[in-house]
C-alpha cells in the first residue's frame, strides 16, 4: 500500500509543479503534463514499469471525455454535420491509411503488417487536440470544428479496425506463440463475451450491445437519475454518473468494441436529458484528473533507450508520420474550402498519431500481427508525435495567426477605403448588434476584427468588415480615427481592449469611447484607462431575464418594470462612488474593505428601492410604465 501512496504522490507533485509553469510560459497544460512524465520517468527514474498499468487506467479519461463530448451533441446536430463527419473524416482516414500502407510496402514490410501500421498511424489524438482547442479558445473556429469532425469519425472507425486486425494475423507469429499462450492471455479471453462465437453471432452480440446502450440511455437513465435526485444525496448522483460511464465501458470491452465509442453514444443519447448539466458537472473533475494522468504516462513511457539505439529510424518515422498526415490534411482543407488560418489549424492540430494508436498497437501484438521488435519502435514514434503536438499549437498561435494579422494589416491601406462616424472594434456577438442598430439609423460605421474567419462569416449576411488588429495605430489611422467621433470597443480580449482604450484616449482624446466590460472589475479598469461609457456585456440581459423570472413567478408586468427601473437607477447612481472607492486601492488590491462595505450598502439600497411602494415613492422617470388613460386609447382608435 505504501508503494501506491508514494507513486501517487510523485505523479501529483510532477503535475502540480510542471503544469502551472507550462501554462505561465504559454506552453499549455498538455505539454506540461508530458514534460512532467518525461522528468519523473526516463530522466529521473522515479516511476518505472507500473507506468503501463497506470496508462491503461488513465485511458479511462479519454472515455469520460468522449462521454462529455457526446452530451454536447444531439442526434440532429450530428446529422447536420454529416458531410464533414463522413466526407472530411472518411477521406482523411482513407487517404492517410493508403499513404502509410504504400510506404510500408515500399520498405519491404508484409502487406498485413503494413495495413495494421497504416490503420494505427492514421488516427490522431482526440485527448490532446480537444483539450488544446478548448484551452486556447479555438474549438468554435472553422478549423477547430473541422478537426473535431475528423476526430469523431476516427473514434467511430476504431470499431471496424478492431474487427479487421485479427484477420491480419501472421502464421509464423501464431506458430511462435504456441498453443499455450499463457495464463494472462487466457485470463483476458475469459473476460470476453464474443471470443469463441461464430462470426454471425459475434456481430449479433455487438449490435445488441450498441442497441442496449442507446435504448438504456433513452428510456432507463432518466427514471434512474430522477429517483436518485429525489433522495437528495448528491454523492449518490455522482456515483450513478460514474456507474453509467464505467458500466458502458465494461460492456463495450466485453464485446470487443471501443469503450470510448460506447461512452460517446451514451452521451449523444443523453444530450437532451434534463440531467445533462448535472452529469457534466459530476464527470468533469474525474475526466480532467484522468486525462492529465494519461498525458503524464505518455511522457513517462517514452523509452529513450530504444530511441537512442534506433535514433535515425525513429526520427525519420516521426517526421514521415507528421509530414504525410499534414500534407493529406492540407489537400482536404483545400478540397473542403477551409480557408486562411483555419486551414493551418486544421492540419497542424491533427498531424500526429493518437492514444488509440497505442490501443491498436497492443491489440495487434495480442493478435499476432506485429512482431515485438517493430512494436517497440512504433511505441515511441506514436508518443513523440503526441509530444510535439502542443508545440504545433504554439507555432500556430505565435506565427500563423500573427502572419495572417500582419498580412491583413498590410492590405488595410489599400482595402479600407471607407470611413465612418463610428469605428467598431470587434464584430462578434456583441459588436454585431451595435453595428446593426447604428446602420439601421443611417450612422456610417467602419468595423474591424482580427479574425479572418469571422470577417468571412459575417460577409455572408452582408455585414461589411475589415480584417486587422484594431489596437494597431496604423490600422486605426486607415479607418479614420482622426475624423471619427466615436469608438466602440467590443473586442473579446480584455488586455487588447484595455490597450486600445489607453492608446485612443491618449492620442485622440476627442473621440468618445464606448467599451464592453466582461465583469465589474474589467469595467473599472476600462474606466480607469479612459473609456467614457462602459457597459457590462451581461448586465442588461441579466436584468431582463430577472424580470422575466419575476413575471413567471406571478408578479404583475408593470410592477416588474418598476422594479427593474428602480434597480437600474440605483445601480447607476452608485457606480461612480464604487469606481472612486475602487480607484483608491493600490494595483495589488483594488477591492479594499471600504469598497466591500460600500458594495454591501448599495445592496441594501437596492433592496429598499425595489420594495418601495409605488404610491409612496412615485418617480416621474418611471412614468413610461404607467398605463395610458382610456381616453387616450379611444382617441388613438
Amino acid at each position: 500500500m505504501t508503494h501506491y501512496f508514494v507513486q501517487a504522490f510523485i505523479y501529483l507533485v510532477a503535475a502540480v509543479i510542471a503544469v502551472p509553469i507550462a501554462k505561465r510560459l504559454g506552453l499549455g497544460s498538455v505539454l506540461g503534463y508530458l514534460i512532467a512524465g518525461v522528468v519523473i520517468g526516463p530522466l529521473t527514474g522515479l516511476v518505472g514499469s507500473e507506468t503501463v498499468t497506470i496508462q491503461h487506467f488513465a485511458e479511462f479519461g479519454v472515455v469520460m471525455m468522449l462521454f462529455l463530448v457526446g452530451l454536447e451533441l444531439e442526434p440532429r446536430m450530428l446529422w447536420a454535420m454529416r458531410n464533414k463527419l463522413v466526407g472530411l473524416g472518411g477521406l482523411q482516414l482513407a487517404l492517410t491509411s493508403l499513404c502509410f500502407a504504400a510506404l510500408g510496402l515500399a520498405f519491404g514490410l508484409d502487406w498485413r503488417i503494413a495495413v495494421a501500421i497504416a490503420l494505427m498511424l492514421s488516427l490522431s489524438s482526440t485527448a490532446i487536440v480537444l483539450q488544446s482547442l478548448q484551452e486556447k479558445g479555438l474549438a468554435k473556429t472553422e478549423g477547430g470544428q473541422s478537426a473535431f469532425s475528423v476526430l469523431l469519425f476516427q473514434d467511430i472507425a476504431v470499431i471496424p479496425m478492431l474487427a479487421l486486425i485479427p484477420l491480419l494475423a501472421l502464421p509464423e507469429l501464431i506458430a511462435a506463440a504456441g498453443a499455450g499462450a499463457g495464463a494472462d492471455e487466457h485470463h483476458h479471453e475469459s473476460l470476453s463475451l464474443v471470443a469463441h462465437l461464430p462470426g454471425w453471432l459475434h456481430a449479433s452480440v455487438v449490435l445488441a450491445s450498441v442497441a442496449a446502450v442507446v435504448a438504456g440511455g433513452r428510456y432507463l437513465c432518466n427514471p434512474l437519475f430522477r429517483f436518485i435526485a429525489n433522495t437528495g444525496l448528491r454523492e449518490m448522483f455522482t456515483a450513478a454518473a460514474l456507474m453509467l460511464v464505467i458500466g458502458i465501458a465494461a460492456l463495450m470491452s466485453l464485446v470487443g468494441l471501443s469503450p470510448a465509442l460506447g461512452a460517446f453514444l451514451a452521451g449523444v443519447t443523453l444530450a437532451s436529458s434534463e440531467f445533462r448539466h448535472e452529469l457534466e458537472t459530476d464527470i468533469e473533475p474525474f475526466k480532467g484528473i484522468l486525462l492529465g494522468l494519461f498525458f503524464i504516462t505518455v511522457g513517462a513511457g517514452i523509452n529513450f533507450g530504444i530511441i537512442s539505439e534506433n535514433l535515425l529510424l525513429v526520427i525519420g518515422a516521426v517526421v514521415a508520420v507528421m509530414l504525410i498526415k499534414a500534407l493529406v490534411l492540407m489537400l482536404l482543407a483545400k478540397l473542403f474550402k477551409i480557408h486562411a488560418s483555419d486551414s493551418w489549424l486544421f492540419f497542424l492540430s491533427l498531424a500526429q498519431a493518437g492514444e488509440f494508436g497505442f490501443v491498436l498497437l497492443s491489440f495487434s501484438q495480442q493478435n499476432h500481427v506485429l512482431p515485438k521488435d517493430l512494436a517497440a519502435i512504433l511505441s515511441p514514434v506514436i508518443a513523440l508525435t503526441m509530444f510535439l503536438t502542443p508545440l504545433l499549437f504554439i507555432f500556430y498561435e505565435k506565427f500563423v495567426v500573427t502572419r495572417y494579422q500582419k498580412h491583413g494589416a498590410e492590405q488595410q491601406d489599400e482595402r479600407v477605403d471607407e470611413q465612418g462616424t463610428v469605428i467598431i472594434a470587434g464584430i462578434g456577438r456583441f459588436g454585431q448588434i451595435i453595428n446593426r442598430l447604428l446602420l439601421a439609423n443611417d450612422v456610417p460605421t467602419v468595423v474591424l476584427d482580427h479574425s479572418a474567419s469571422m470577417v468571412q462569416r459575417v460577409a455572408k449576411v452582408n455585414i461589411k468588415s475589415w480584417f486587422g488588429d484594431a489596437s494597431r495605430p496604423d490600422l486605426l489611422h486607415s479607418a479614420g480615427i482622426e475624423e471619427a467621433s466615436m469608438l466602440v470597443v467590443a473586442i473579446d480580449d480584455k488586455e487588447r481592449g484595455l490597450a486600445l482604450v489607453h492608446h485612443v484616449k491618449k492620442f485622440h482624446p476627442k473621440v468618445t469611447i464606448l467599451a464592453r466590460a466582461f465583469d465589474r472589475s474589467h469595467g473599472y479598469e476600462l474606466s480607469h484607462a479612459g473609456a467614457d461609457i462602459v457597459i457590462s456585456e451581461t448586465y442588461y440581459s441579466a436584468l431582463e431575464l430577472g424580470g422575466e423570472a419575476l413575471k413567471a413567478l406571478g408578479q404583475h408586468a408593470f410592477k416588474v418594470e418598476q422594479m427593474k427601473a428602480a434597480f437600474d437607477k440605483t445601480d447607476k447612481q452608485a457606480r461612480e462612488h464604487m469606481y472612486a472607492e475602487w480607484a483608491k486601492g493600490d494595483e495589488e488590491q483594488r477591492f479594499t474593505r471600504s469598497y466591500l462595505d460600500l458594495f454591501l450598502e448599495v445592496e441594501r439600497r437596492l433592496a429598499k428601492a425595489i420594495k418601495r411602494n409605488r404610491v409612496e415613492g412615485h418617480d416621474n422617470s418611471e412614468g413610461g410604465w404607467t398605463p395610458p388613460p382610456k381616453a387616450y386609447l379611444d382617441d388613438f382608435d
